[in-house]
């Protein structure tokens, strides 16, 4: 062609075709860059493969696997399929001839310009839908589970008399099944008409008829399905309203029918189901009318129902209906939320109480012996005594403790427990062989008493297991396994058991211990194929190379509890805090696991990341499921991660949760069944945390039952702030033993405060059993306070204006030291409410905090003495000996001296022995008569402590076998 451009002319150069070998090259290069990312993409399939099968858990690959295969290619299919198949008939469709007209020639070009790749157009278009469709589909793979698997809740709703099974597991999918309809309708509705316009099947600017016959009836058609579906969304909206959340002023985020939703918005939704179905009959009539005028019409019509049905009326009943009487009309609604909501969070049977919160005028002689026994004080709190853990037992640089430790029980005695667990920032110098061959695993476990300290450490804890290895009452039964492969900070791979030693430990004045990994678990790194692998997926080529890795090599990864249940058990949401315990000859970490639904009928939502947060979720642990948004929750899973071999085990715990039920039906033989718990686990099995939280979050509200009470909000709670802390987030639950009123014995428990809305006073208390071997495990009690009584924060503000505080303070001040306050626990007693705090100093003699003092409250007295039993004496007005029999344990009340005592004690030691012996043996019917025989014993004691001590001649010498005054060891 002439060259148009009006620039110069000269010589053209012809550019050649490329040589051969150039375009061998170039299709070598090629066929190796899509190697290499079929290769990636293998790798990251493999490697999945080969971590699921070394922790035994390959069923749960291949379930999940297939499950997306299968709906990815189903629904990729079937919208490949709508898409071209409505192309290729708009395409047949076409008319013979195309009008002349200035548009028709515009569209000629394109059309000539097509016709030679239509089929590859078509196979490309339906390509791409259909690639994007599947991948949605097969995202809804646990949806697809649930609906297939569901098992009936036996509970009904009380709108509809369905099963909750049907808003839990079915309508979700019934409604992505809508939403893939409405998709597929609309894209087959795009694609058809811009066929059809290219065609000249429609005509904007052509003369004569817009449209032809066949584009009208096959435009008409889609449109119909299009107007039937939303007849089927208004039938299932019907049913949605059972789990619609909006804003309702008396109970927040609400989840059901309103008044105005049930005679307002239900018969809307239903009128408006009837009219869709008529629009809909009228779209498709036009096969035979040929006409768009009735259908058009019948649209309209639909849409000024919506508007007229569907918002305008529901808005004048809630105007001129509802809001001149609110309470009344909505009050049989606000009763079904109620028992909704109590029933999905479990806390339906937790049992209410009143309680005055004053003692005015008891006997004070009384009240201090109660006090000896009304709890087990823990004065070692886990969230303030990690840095002395750290400073005391970390031994190396390279091992660390969490910033929270947890509190477990250990021979009856609340303990506080963490693990020496690796810190690679404290490798003397890293490099890839240090960082994931020779540091590989933390050792030990180091165990405190919660009720005592050492007078050794002034203030520090009295250690129960400690040093490097480490040694202790814990280890005494059995000796166990003490590295520690896995953990909750051990988030780097390591490859172990290969030529390649590693550091076991390192003792002062011994020399260096080295081992090599002996256990099964992690992937075999000795043939290529994984080692390739591995090096693409780790994005790490010393893998594939390295001389460090032979036969016998291993890779460990996805080390913290958290990651491996969550990937052996997909269908879980996860505690945010796992727990260590020594069980038989191994460390196993505990982990907590529920089973959820945002679908329970009337039940009100709450998100899961924002109930669980309170003063210790900024950077101490985790947070549960940070946006989850869920109306049903249970614990219905325990899990036990081996911290060695790093071996997963999901048990039964709530065996009637239909939600479990459903997932086990899915992915069966992953559960064991309840009565295969270990005896030894079961006795350090607790209840969850978070678990809590959500309850006690949903109780400042729920705990009313009186839908007029509820409705005013008059009795409403709030979980306070930790007045402990300047983070202005709510006060964690403490894990503590104590007696609620009507007990006769301590019991390990979880317990929190509340103020009501607004007010700094105490307005309720609630605990829970926490120890999962008692039969009352579970058990909610809340106490209503009546009367006045000072809340957590008035109580700390009371601390803070004592006298001998500010004194400590400006003593500790001028020492630099700093302050810091311990839990502020609160404990029921004889009418009234006693805190107790235990306070740290840190600085001047010792870098990590000590326990110094300890304050007590009850009533209108504060005081703030050296021990705790110093501040119960002071408290209550009591002059009593402060000599406890336990040397040490602050929280023991003073001696008798008398033979009863002595038997007891021996008697209760007999009997913990005799409950060991039967642990180790699994022997339940042994241990439950050992319990039984230690209870009693304790009680001996109890009753022992509480006879007045023998007389004493003051001029006596001094008995040199006599116990130490606990007020120097504290």
């Amino acid at each position: 062609m002439p060259d148009r451009g009006g620039g110069p002319t000269g010589p053209r150069i012809r550019v050649g075709r490329p040589s051969r070998r150039a375009r061998t090259l170039l299709m070598t290069l090629g066929v190796l860059a899509v190697l290499a990312m079929a290769f990636v993409m293998f790798a990251g399939f493999w490697t999945d493969w080969l971590w699921y099968r070394s922790v035994k858990y390959s069923s749960v690959f291949t379930t999940t696997l297939w499950t997306k295969i299968g709906l990815f290619a189903v629904f990729g299919l079937l919208m490949a399929a709508a898409v071209g198949v409505n192309i290729w008939l708009a395409h047949r469709l076409r008319p013979p001839l195309s009008a002349m007209s200035m548009e028709q020639q515009s569209l000629d070009r394109y059309r000539m310009g097509l016709a030679p790749f239509k089929k590859w157009v078509l196979i490309a278009i339906t390509a791409l839908v259909g690639l994007i469709a599947g991948a949605s589909a097969s995202g809804q793979w646990r949806t697809w589970l649930l609906s297939l698997n569901g098992v009936p809740f036996g509970q009904k709703d009380p709108q509809f008399g369905l099963d909750v099974s049907f808003y839990a597991f079915d309508l979700p999918w019934y409604r992505f099944l809508l939403g893939f309809g409405f998709a597929a309708a609309v894209i087959s509705l795009v694609a058809a008409a811009l066929v059809h316009y290219l065609y000249g099947g429609l005509r904007l600017t052509s003369p004569g008829a817009r449209a032809t016959a066949a584009a009208t009836g096959h435009l008409s058609v889609l449109l119909g399905i299009f107007v039937a579906l939303k007849a089927v969304a208004y039938w299932l909206d019907r049913y949605g309203l059972a789990v619609k959340s909006s804003d309702f002023k008396a109970t927040g985020n609400w989840t059901g029918l309103r008044y105005v939703d049930a005679n307002a918005y239900l018969p809307a939704k239903t009128i408006l189901f009837c009219i869709a179905v008529i629009c809909a009959v009228l779209f498709f009539a036009t096969l035979w009318r040929r006409t768009w005028q009735l259908p058009v019409i019948g649209f309209g019509l639909m849409v000024l129902s919506a508007i007229l049905i569907g918002g305008l009326y529901p808005a004048i009943v809630q105007k001129f209906q509802v809001q001149p009487n609110e309470q009344a009309k909505e009050a049989p609604y606000i009763q079904k939320n109620i028992d909704a909501t109590r029933q999905a969070y479990d806390i339906d049977e937790a049992q209410v109480s009143d309680y005055r919160g004053t003692n005015d005028g008891g006997d004070n002689a009384q009240l201090r012996k109660d006090a000896d026994t009304a709890a087990s004080y823990r004065l070692l709190d886990p969230n303030v005594v990690s840095p002395t853990f750290r400073q005391l037992q970390q031994e190396r640089k390279y091992y660390q403790f969490p910033q929270t430790l947890d509190v477990d029980r250990y021979g009856g005695q609340d303990t506080v427990i963490g693990l020496r667990e690796l810190d690679l920032k404290g490798i003397p110098k890293r490099n890839w062989i240090n960082d994931h061959f020779t540091y590989t695993h933390g050792y030990g476990v180091v165990a405190a008493k919660g009720t005592s300290v050492n007078a050794d450490t002034e203030g520090g804890p009295n250690f129960t297991e400690a040093g490097l290895p480490s040694t202790g009452e814990l280890g005494k039964a059995s000796k166990y396994e003490q590295r520690i492969y896995y953990g909750e900070k051990t988030e780097q791979y390591s490859i172990v058991g290969g030529p390649q030693q590693e550091l076991d430990y390192e003792k002062n004045g011994e020399p260096t211990k080295n081992t090599s990994y002996k256990g099964n678990s992690g992937v075999n790194l000795s043939n290529a194929l994984n080692r390739a692998a591995y090096a693409v997926s780790f994005s790490e080529p010393q893998i594939l190379y390295s001389g460090a890795i032979g036969e016998g090599s291993r890779i460990l990864y996805n080390r913290t509890p958290k990651q491996r249940v969550e990937a052996v058990a997909p269908w879980l949401t996860i505690d945010g805090d796992a727990y260590p315990a020594i069980i038989g000859d191994r460390i196993q970490w505990i982990v907590d696991a529920y089973t959820t639904t945002n679908g329970y009928p009337y039940a009100s939502r709450t998100t899961l990341g924002d109930t669980t947060q309170d003063s210790l979720t900024n950077n101490q642990r985790s947070v549960l499921a940070q946006q989850n948004q869920v109306n049903y929750i249970r614990n219905s899973v325990k899990a036990t991660v081996d911290a060695y071999d790093g071996s997963v085990k999901l048990y039964e715990w709530d065996e009637k949760d239909p939600v479990l039920k459903t997932w086990k039906n899915a992915f069966p033989d992953t559960v064991k069944a309840k009565s295969e718990i270990p005896a030894q686990l079961m006795a350090h099995l607790r209840y969850p945390q978070d678990m809590f939280k959500v309850q006690r979050e949903l109780l400042t509200r729920y705990h009313v039952q009186d839908p007029a009470t509820f409705y005013a909000g008059s009795d409403a709670w709030q979980v306070p702030e930790d007045p402990t802390t300047d983070s202005k987030k709510a006060v964690p639950p403490y894990y503590l033993s104590l007696k609620m009123p009507g007990d006769t014995a301590q019991k390990f428990s979880l317990t929190t405060s509340f103020t009501p809305n607004g007010r700094p006073n105490l307005g309720g208390f609630m605990a829970v059993d926490a120890d999962a071997a008692s039969k009352s495990y579970g058990t909610i009690r809340l106490l209503r306070v009546t009367g006045d009584v000072p809340g957590p924060q008035q109580v700390q503000s009371r601390l803070n204006g004592n006298a001998d505080v500010a004194e400590f303070v400006r003593n500790m001040k001028g020492a630099n030291s700093n302050i810091e306050y311990g839990n502020l626990l609160t404990i029921p007693l004889n009418d009234g409410f006693l805190y107790v705090e235990p306070v740290y100093a840190e600085g001047n003699s010792a870098q990590y905090p000590l326990l110094k003092r300890v304050a007590v409250s009850y009533g209108k007295e504060t005081v703030f003495k050296n021990t705790l039993t110093e501040a119960l004496n002071a408290v209550f007005g009591e002059k009593g000996a402060e000599t406890p029999p336990d040397e040490g344990d602050p929280t023991k009340p003073p001696a008798t001296g008398s033979d009863a005592l002595q038997k007891a004690i021996a008697d209760a030691q007999a009997a913990y022995e005799e409950g060991e012996k039967a642990l180790a043996k699994q022997d339940w019917a042994a241990y439950g008569k050992a319990q039984d025989k230690l209870q009693a014993a304790l009680q001996a004691a109890a009753d022992a402590q509480k006879a007045p001590p023998a007389k004493q001649d003051p001029k006596a010498p001094a008995d040199p076998k006599a116990p130490k005054d606990p007020a120097k060891n504290e």
